[in-house]
C-alpha cells in the first residue's frame, strides 16, 4: 500500500506569535524622537491639510498614504504617536500578509516562519513600520494582495472573495505610492498567460485551467484590472471637498501630468543618494536621525541587514535556476517580483534616488533566501538553515540601538556600526 500523502498543518499559530514579537519591538520608542524627522517633515504637514480641508500637499505622490497618515493623527493626536500609529498598523500587517502569502505560495512550514523572522530582521520593514512614510503602505497593501492572489490560487472554491480583495489591495497599493504600479499589473498578466498556456478556445470565457478553474479570464479582468483602477481613482475623490482644488485645471489626467512632471523634474545632488547597484550590494546607508534629542544622543540608520541582503543575491540566482529546471512557480515568482521592483529603478526618470527604493525588491529578495532556507533545511541543513536565521537575529539586535532610536553614549558612538565607509 502506498503511504498517505503528507498534508501539512498550517502554522497560524507560529505566524500570529512572530507577528506580535515584531509588534513588541516596533512598540519600543515609537514616540521617539518626539519630533518629526527625516520625511515625516514632507508627509505630515499635507496629512494636517486633510484634516483641516486645505491645500492638496506633497502633490508629486498619490493622495491615500497621506490620507492614512491623517486618520491616525484624527484617532490618536496631532503628537508622535498620532503620527506613527498608521505606519506601525500597516508594518505589523504587512508581517503577517507577506507570511500567509509564503504559505499559500509555497505549502511550506520552515519557508514561511523563516521569511517571517527574515521580514522581521531585514531593518527596512523595522523602520518604516516607525516612521510616518508612505512606503509601508504601499508595501502593505501589496502584501496582502500577493496573500488573497495566492489564496486564490491555492483554493479556488475561494477565488472570487479572494481576488476581489486582490484587486482592492492592489488599487490601494498604487493610491499610496506609484512605486507599486509595475507590480500591480504582475498578477493580471500572470493569469493571461497560465490561461493561454492551457490552450483554452474559448480564451476569455472558458472557466477550465490554471491557474483558478471555475474563473473566466474575463471575470479576472474584472478584478485584477477594472477593480484596482477604480479604487485608485476613489482615492481622490476626498479632494474635491478641499479648498485647493486639485481638479480645478484639467480634471484628474491633468492632475497626474503635473504629478508626473514633479516625479521627473530635476533635482539637486542628494549627500545620501544612491542608486540600484548599490542598493544590490548594500553599499550605501541613510541616516534618518542623527542628534540630541529628547535628553540623549539617538540616531536611525537605514541600512539593509548585512548578513541577508548579501545571502539573498544568490539566494534569487538559486530560485531562478531550480525555479527554470523543475518549473517550480512559488520559485521563479521570487524572482519576477525581485526584477519587476528593482527593474523600475533601472529606467525610472527620477534624478535623485535614495535607498529606500530598494524596501519593495527587498521583500522579494528575502523570500528567496528563506525559500533556499527551506530546501537546506528539508536536505538535512539544519544547522546552516537556522545558524542563517540566528545570525540575522544577532545581527538585527546588534544595530536595534540605532534602529530604535535608542539613547547612546556619546556623539561619536554611531561609528560602532559603520562597518564601510560608505556606510557613513
Amino acid at each position: 500500500m502506498q503511504e498517505a500523502p503528507t498534508h501539512p498543518r498550517d502554522p497560524l499559530i507560529i505566524i500570529a506569535a512572530i507577528t506580535a514579537a515584531f509588534a513588541a519591538l516596533c512598540w519600543v520608542r515609537l514616540a521617539i524622537p518626539s519630533q518629526p524627522y527625516f520625511d515625516e517633515l514632507h508627509y505630515l504637514p499635507a496629512a494636517r491639510e486633510w484634516l483641516s480641508g486645505g491645500q492638496f500637499l506633497n502633490r508629486e505622490h498619490p493622495p491615500l498614504g497621506k490620507q492614512i497618515l491623517a486618520m491616525g493623527m484624527a484617532l490618536f493626536g496631532d503628537g508622535p504617536l498620532g503620527w506613527r500609529s498608521m505606519p506601525f498598523a500597516a508594518g505589523v500587517i504587512t508581517v503577517f500578509a507577506a507570511m500567509r502569502a509564503m504559505w499559500f505560495a509555497t505549502r511550506l512550514r520552515f519557508a514561511t516562519l523563516s521569511f517571517g523572522v527574515l521580514l522581521a530582521t531585514g531593518f527596512f520593514l523595522f523602520i518604516h513600520a516607525r516612521i510616518a512614510m508612505l512606503d509601508v503602505f504601499m508595501v502593505g497593501f501589496l502584501a496582502v494582495a500577493a496573500w488573497h492572489f495566492a489564496g486564490a490560487i491555492r483554493e479556488p472554491e475561494t477565488a472570487r472573495f479572494r481576488l476581489a480583495a486582490t484587486g482592492i489591495a492592489l488599487g490601494l497599493a498604487m493610491a499610496s505610492k506609484w512605486n507599486a504600479i509595475p507590480l500591480a499589473i504582475v498578477p493580471g498578466i500572470a493569469f493571461f498567460f497560465a490561461r493561454l498556456s492551457a490552450g483554452r478556445l474559448r480564451l476569455l470565457f472558458s472557466q477550465r485551467g490554471a491557474p483558478i478553474p471555475g474563473m473566466s479570464l474575463l471575470e479576472a479582468g474584472l478584478w485584477l484590472g477594472i477593480v484596482p483602477l477604480a479604487v485608485y481613482a476613489l482615492a481622490y475623490v476626498p479632494a474635491l471637498a478641499l479648498q485647493d482644488d486639485p481638479f480645478a485645471t484639467g480634471g484628474l489626467i491633468a492632475l497626474h501630468q503635473s504629478m508626473l512632471a514633479l516625479q521627473t523634474q530635476v533635482l539637486t545632488p542628494h549627500t545620501y543618494q544612491s542608486n540600484w547597484p548599490d542598493w544590490m550590494f548594500n553599499l550605501r546607508s541613510i541616516w534618518y536621525l542623527y542628534e540630541d534629542i529628547d535628553g540623549a544622543q539617538r540616531g536611525v540608520v537605514l541600512i539593509g541587514n548585512p548578513l541577508t541582503m548579501l545571502l539573498g543575491l544568490p539566494a534569487l540566482m538559486w530560485c531562478l535556476a531550480t525555479g527554470v529546471a523543475q518549473r517550480n512557480w512559488a520559485r521563479l515568482a521570487m524572482v519576477i517580483g525581485y526584477s519587476v521592483s528593482l527593474g523600475l529603478w533601472m529606467v525610472a526618470e527620477k534624478s535623485v534616488q535614495f535607498y529606500y527604493h530598494y524596501f519593495l525588491p527587498s521583500m522579494f529578495l528575502l523570500a528567496a533566501l528563506a525559500l533556499a532556507l527551506d530546501a537546506l533545511w528539508r536536505q538535512g541543513q539544519r544547522w546552516l538553515s537556522g545558524g542563517i536565521l540566528a545570525g540575522s537575529l544577532a545581527v538585527f539586535f546588534g544595530f536595534y540601538p540605532v534602529l530604535s532610536a535608542a539613547a547612546l553614549e556619546g556623539a561619536d558612538t554611531w561609528l560602532i556600526w559603520m562597518w564601510l565607509d560608505s556606510w557613513r
